[in-house]
């Protein structure tokens, strides 16, 4: 309990920080740290060797800093010279690195680095900074409705073999604490920071993004339990790795992205 505390009182702080108030140099040294220690965190999970999964946390976050600093066609040129120099070294140590190595590797390169520089795509689309708190807020919200639901309603299982306590009753508390989550952000940024955002929109767009963020975190459960590990990693003490606290905002970050540009 006390590390988990030890971690909210200074990791929100932080965060928050970092989010709204740092030069963006600090929020894109951001994104390539967690982009690359979870690359790392993933590799370790499945079995990797050790120096394979460093040299993907390292890759992963090259590949994110590139992503960020020259944007995303460069990115996918350079995942794909990283994939090419994969399967060379996989062909080189035949034998050694296996085909569920590979593809989690390509998944660790392409797919984590892009999902949290959703943080950079949307401020570069000119959104107040405030609006990168969404993915955050859509994640953790539609969290702790799941949570609180469940704990008072849950009775029938979600999807008992890969996460036994989670309901269908905490997926719908997810859902409306999404719906709540985002009315709320509107009544700020409406307020405060002379915003005119829609009410049935953003809610609209929570309960999306609800649906996401859980499976986001069904799916790297899954993941766990597969390779019978109980965190991906330390870095955040009780809380596990990044991972384990960025699992659905690594699915929803991209989604709301998406959506909100579309929308500009």
């Amino acid at each position: 309990m006390k590390s988990r505390l030890l971690v909210a009182a200074v990791g929100i702080p932080l965060l928050l920080w970092v989010i709204l108030w740092a030069p963006v140099v600090v929020l894109e040294i951001m994104i390539l740290l967690l982009s690359g220690i979870g690359a790392y965190e993933l590799m370790k999970c499945t079995g990797a060797p050790q120096y394979w999964s460093k040299v993907i946390g390292i890759a992963a976050a090259v590949i994110s800093s590139v992503s960020n600093a020259f944007g995303q066609e460069l990115f996918v040129s350079l995942l794909m010279v990283c994939m090419i120099v994969i399967f060379a070294i996989a062909v080189w140590q035949a034998g050694e690195i296996k085909w569920n190595l590979l593809a989690s590797s390509f998944f660790a390169l392409g797919a984590i680095p892009y999902a949290l520089s959703a943080f950079l795509r949307l401020n570069d689309a000119g959104y107040h900074r405030v609006f990168l708190l969404l993915p955050l807020i859509f994640s953790f919200a539609s969290d702790s409705g799941a949570f609180f639901a469940g704990l008072a309603f849950g009775k029938h299982k979600l999807a008992p073999k890969v996460s036994p306590k989670k309901t269908v009753e905490g997926a719908i508390g997810g859902l409306i604490g999404n719906a709540i989550g985002g009315v709320a952000f509107a009544l700020v940024m409406n307020y405060w920071f002379g915003q005119s955002i829609s009410y049935p929109m953003i809610a609209l767009l929570g309960v999306i993004c609800s649906v996401v963020a859980q499976l986001g975190d069904l799916s790297f459960s899954l993941i766990k339990r597969e390779f019978g590990i109980k965190d991906y990693g330390t870095l955040f003490l009780a809380h596990g790795g990044v991972l384990d606290r960025f699992d659905s905002v690594i699915f929803v970050a991209p989604v709301l992205s998406f959506l909100m540009i579309a929308l500009v």
